[in-house]
């Protein structure tokens, strides 16, 4: 422990130079997503600026697991517990990090029992309001035909948002409709996509094609990422909060009943799949997920429609009204 509360727009400043390494060693040695890495470096800085403001400064390399405790404490009441637990990793890793700069002897977050989360069931879409946003985003434009083909692609194959922005074009086959994904630590996995999802795709590749000979002749704007399957207006790779802005446009346009994000499809189609018959370790190879129990939610999702359905049709079901 050393000194007083300094100066607040110093102790910001401070915050940043551990962050900057931090970041470069979840991208690079972990291989984690940009938004894992974004959401990361974020816990950390609010977990260094409230060392920073304790009245007796406190830096994370003498911080103990009471400072953590008392940060995670701090933030109870404005997070949930899936935000905490994520806080917690989150500190687990940068101290990790720490440790291999050798700045740290030990890893105090490591001491921590992780928070139980919370089971929130996943949030999905009907088979009928899913067709209606992927017919709603249709169109000859050179946006219309890439939205179509990125939300064909996000319920066709199942697609985390960010391993749908990291597509280039070696990763996609459209003869044998089949794509090369990147999932969660750089995990390499190959999965199929259907008549729609390329249909849509050859009629966007097409539009690309004469988007990006209309900008070498006109030279302006940011430099074109020709190498990325999907591209926004100015010629960059487009970016997952772009897709989510552009889904929720359509979505409210519609009207739906429910918000609907990019997860949501990804939900959507692993829903559609087991309400369909697809057993579970089939489901997860497609989605990438490293673990069955992951997989697992979407059978209570199942169960509770099986059951809202038989509550409602089957005559031995149906409870005789009193009075």
């Amino acid at each position: 422990m050393q000194g007083k509360r300094g100066d607040p727009q110093e102790d910001a400043e401070g915050v940043e130079g551990p962050l900057q390494g931090f970041a470069a060693y979840l991208a690079y040695n972990k291989g984690y997503s940009e938004h894992t890495v974004r959401n990361y470096v974020s816990d950390v800085r609010q977990y260094l600026l409230y060392l920073a403001e304790r009245e007796q400064i406190c830096s994370p390399e003498t911080a103990d697991d009471y400072a953590i405790r008392g940060f995670l404490s701090n933030r109870f009441a404005r997070n949930r517990k899936t935000s905490l637990a994520r806080k917690l990793s989150a500190l687990r890793c940068f101290y990790r990090f720490l440790l291999l700069e050798g700045r740290v002897g030990s890893n105090p977050a490591a001491l921590l029992a992780m928070p139980k989360r919370e089971q929130m069931l996943p949030n999905f879409l009907s088979v009928d309001d899913v067709f209606r946003v992927l017919d709603a985003s249709g169109g000859d434009s050179f946006i219309r035909t890439r939205d179509r083909a990125m939300l064909e692609l996000l319920y066709g194959s199942g697609l985390r948002v960010s391993e749908l922005v990291g597509l280039s074009l070696k990763d996609v086959n459209v003869d044998l409709q089949v794509l090369r994904v990147w999932g969660k630590g750089r995990k390499e996995r190959i999965v199929p996509f259907g008549d729609k999802a390329g249909q849509a795709l050859e009629k966007y590749l097409a539009r690309r094609k004469a988007f990006l000979a209309r900008r070498r002749t006109e030279e302006r704007g940011q430099r074109a990422a020709e190498d990325a399957l999907f591209l926004n207006r100015l010629g960059g790779r487009l970016s997952t909060r772009s897709v989510a802005r552009r889904l929720d446009g359509y979505v409210r346009g519609l009207r739906l009943p429910r918000e609907a994000s990019p997860h949501a499809l990804r939900h959507s189609f692993a829903t559609h799949l087991l309400d369909s018959g697809a057993d579970l370790r089939t489901i997860q190879e497609l989605l990438g997920h490293a673990s069955l129990a992951s997989t697992q939610r979407y059978t209570h999702v199942s169960l509770d429609r099986l059951m809202e359905v038989y509550d409602r049709v089957h005559p031995r079901a149906k409870r005789p009204k009193r009075g």
